[in-house]
C-alpha cells in the first residue's frame, strides 16, 4: 500500500467513523464584522466539541490525540506550514503585481488599522483551525486508518469544497481548486504525522492573501488598506472570489505539495492510529 515514514496502509478491523461534523459550513472567511467572527467561532467550537466528544466516548482521550498534542517537532511543523501557505499566498498575489499582472493601490475605503488587522488574523486562527479539526481530525484519520489514503483524501477533498461552494462568487474554478486544497491539507497530515503542519500552511495561506487586497474565498477582508487590481481575466485572477477560484493557484499547488514533500518535517505516527490497533 501507501507508505509513508509512520504510515502503511492495511485492512484494520476499526467500523466505526464520525462524520457529522462535515456537515458545519466552514464559512469563517467573511470577517468584515462581527458576524465574521462568530461564524469562525462557530466553526470552531463545533469542531472542538465533535472531536472532544467522540474521543472521549471512543477512545477515552482528549482533543490532543487527534495530533494537537504538542510533542517534539510540533513547532517546526508548525512554522514548516506558515512559511509554506505565507510564500503560495505571496506567489498569486505578490508575484503577478511585480509581473504586471496586476497593481497595488491604496484602498480609499478601507484603511489600515491595526485593530482590524489585528481581529482579522485572530479569527483567521480559529477558523483555520476549526476547518482542519471538522475535516482532518477524528473523522478523517479513523477513515484513513481503514480505507486507506487514496480512498480517504479524495472524498474529504470533494467535502472540503462543498463546505465552500455556497460562498459569494463561487464557480467550477473555485470548487476545483478548493477541492485540491482538501485533498493537499490531508497530504500534509499524511506528511507530519499530526495537524501542526495542515494547521500552518492553511493559516498562512488565509493570512497572506488579504495582506495584499486579494479575495479569500469570495470575501473581502480589511487588513493592510491595500487594494488589488488585476490586469489579466478573471480566470487567472479568480475574479470577485479572489485567486482561490484562479489558474495561478492551480499553478501553484503541486509546486506546494512538492515543497512539503522535500521540507524536513518532523513525522510522527497518530496517536489515533496506536489506540485503533489496540
Amino acid at each position: 500500500g501507501v507508505e509513508f515514514e509512520w504510515f502503511a496502509v492495511d485492512e484494520g478491523e476499526l467500523d466505526l467513523g464520525l462524520v457529522g461534523g462535515e456537515q458545519v459550513a466552514a464559512r469563517h472567511d467573511n470577517v468584515r464584522g462581527p458576524a465574521g467572527g462568530e461564524r469562525a467561532m462557530a466553526v470552531f467550537l463545533s469542531a472542538a466539541v465533535a472531536n472532544a466528544l467522540a474521543l472521549r466516548i471512543f477512545e477515552r482521550g482528549g482533543v490532543a490525540a487527534v495530533g494537537l498534542g504538542w510533542r517534539a517537532g510540533a513547532g517546526r511543523n508548525l512554522l514548516l506550514g506558515l512559511a509554506g501557505g505565507l510564500a503560495s499566498g505571496f506567489a498569486v498575489t505578490g508575484l503577478p503585481a511585480l509581473v504586471g499582472m496586476a497593481s497595488l493601490h491604496a484602498d480609499a475605503e478601507a484603511r489600515f488599522q491595526p485593530g482590524s488587522l489585528l481581529f482579522v488574523m485572530l479569527v483567521m486562527v480559529f477558523g483555520a483551525m476549526g476547518e482542519e479539526m471538522l475535516f482532518h481530525g477524528y473523522a478523517f484519520q479513523l477513515l484513513l486508518r481503514k480505507m486507506g489514503a487514496f480512498q480517504t483524501l479524495l472524498p474529504v477533498g470533494v467535502l472540503f469544497a462543498a463546505a465552500h461552494a455556497n460562498n459569494l462568487s463561487a464557480n467550477w474554478l473555485s470548487f476545483f481548486n478548493t477541492f485540491l486544497w482538501g485533498a493537499f491539507l490531508g497530504f500534509c497530515f499524511l506528511r507530519s504525522g499530526d495537524l501542526w503542519l495542515p494547521f500552518g500552511v492553511h493559516l498562512g495561506w488565509n493570512w497572506s492573501l488579504p495582506l495584499l487586497g486579494a479575495n479569500v474565498s469570495g470575501f473581502k477582508m480589511v487588513t493592510t488598506g491595500l487594494r488589488l487590481d488585476w490586469h489579466v481575466g478573471p480566470l487567472w485572477s479568480g475574479g470577485d472570489y479572489g485567486p482561490e477560484a484562479g489558474l495561478l493557484t492551480t499553478l501553484v499547488l503541486p509546486v506546494l505539495c512538492w515543497a512539503v514533500w522535500k521540507s524536513p518535517v518532523a513525522s510522527t505516527r497518530p496517536d489515533l492510529f496506536d489506540t485503533v490497533e489496540e
